[in-house]
Parts: structure tokens; C-alpha cells; sequence
């Protein structure tokens, strides 16, 4: 028997998931938050295999969460369950601990089977997005060897701060984009006109674009 832990903001959300799966007799919902912390709060006195997590949440997200329950949880293994249809986001929560991504519009059979997944040492990735992935790895198969340009040792983080302060994007949009606080990103950015010696985010994006750090 999995022993299955909900989390996600919508009580509707979490009402329909605990009818579906509570009919599949390998699965048992032990608990139920509407928030990161409140998972963790509950979790010291709730024995549990798979935390299925959602990744917009108010207090704490779905990506610091996860960052959490790696430290503080190891054995308990994570599926984030979103509507976000986007690899970005694939690669930063397993990146930062979790095992599977399923999709909110997904099949309940296929969603079993990521639950089944994950709670066996596995990873798992939903179907939607592995070929979402796979056709962009066949249609552009040199990018993937081919390192970017990095002549300031910019980290990853940072270079994708960058593309969307290129991009336009405020702080606030970046920090929500990217799961994480204004703080962080203004940190990031802080780091960056440092490396570079750039005078200011303007600058920093024309000093980057003529190093082929930008396109």
C-alpha cells in the first residue's frame, strides 16, 4: 500500500483527487494541505511514501517545497502535478529532488502509474511532455551538445535570469516565473553586473548579447 499525501491550494482539486485514487486499492490518501508548509508541519506525525504536489501555491511553492523535503524528508518521495506544459520547470524540480511530473489533465491510469512509479525509487515523466521533449531534441540535435557561451561564469540560474530581464520582464514577473522570491533574483541579477562589471541591467544585456551569451 502507497500512503499518499495531497497537496494543492483548490479544496476542489483535492476532493477530486482523493475520489479518484482512494478507488485504486494500491493507494491510500493519508493527508491532505493546501500549502507547502502546511505539508511540512503535518508530516513529522503522518508516515507517508509520495507527497503529489503542486507547484502554484501560496506561503510555500511547489520548487521550494521540494527543495524543503529533500533536506528535511529525503525518504519520502515527491510527483509534482501541474497544468505547466513547459520543460523549464521539469528540469528545476528534478534538479531540485523531485522523482516524477504528471500533468493536471492527465489520464487517472496514467496518473496511478506515476504514483506507482515514484513511490518505487523511480523517475517518471508524463507522456505529453517525453514527447514534447523528444521532438525538440529531433528537430534541433546540435544544441543539444553544443555548451553556450559563457565568458563571465555565469551559473545556470543566472543565465536564465538573464534571458528573461532580456526578454523584458520585471522582478516580480521573473521571481514568479521561476518559483522564487524578488529577492533571490535581485541577487541573481547583483551577481551578474558584478562578474561582468556591467554598469547596469541594460549593459549587462548588451555586454552579454556581444559575447554570444544572448542571441
Amino acid at each position: 500500500m502507497i500512503r499518499l499525501f495531497l497537496v494543492d491550494d483548490h479544496s476542489i482539486m483535492r476532493d477530486g483527487l482523493r475520489a479518484l485514487l482512494s478507488r485504486e486499492p494500491t493507494l491510500q490518501v493519508v493527508g491532505e494541505a493546501s500549502n507547502g508548509q502546511e505539508l511540512l508541519d503535518r508530516l513529522p506525525t503522518t508516515p507517508t511514501d509520495v507527497v503529489l504536489l503542486d507547484l502554484n501555491m501560496p506561503v510555500l511553492d511547489g520548487l521550494a517545497t521540494t527543495q524543503r523535503l529533500r533536506v528535511e524528508f529525503p525518504q519520502v518521495k515527491i510527483l509534482v502535478l501541474s497544468m505547466l506544459l513547459h520543460e523549464r520547470y521539469v528540469g528545476q524540480l528534478f534538479e531540485a529532488g523531485a522523482r516524477g511530473y504528471a500533468l493536471k489533465n492527465d489520464e487517472v491510469s496514467e496518473l496511478v502509474l506515476a504514483i506507482q512509479t515514484v513511490a518505487a525509487g523511480r523517475q517518471y515523466l508524463c507522456n505529453e511532455l517525453s514527447v514534447r521533449m523528444l521532438d525538440k531534441v529531433l528537430l534541433n540535435p546540435v544544441a543539444v551538445d553544443e555548451p553556450a557561451k559563457n565568458p563571465y561564469n555565469f551559473s545556470r540560474r543566472e543565465t536564465e535570469v538573464l534571458h528573461l530581464l532580456a526578454e523584458g520582464l520585471t522582478t516580480s514577473e521573473i521571481a514568479e516565473k521561476l518559483f522564487t522570491s524578488k529577492r533571490t533574483i535581485e541577487t541573481h541579477r547583483q551577481n551578474m553586473l558584478e562578474k561582468s562589471q556591467a554598469r547596469n541591467a541594460a549593459a549587462l544585456i548588451k555586454m552579454a548579447m556581444s559575447q554570444g551569451v544572448l542571441h
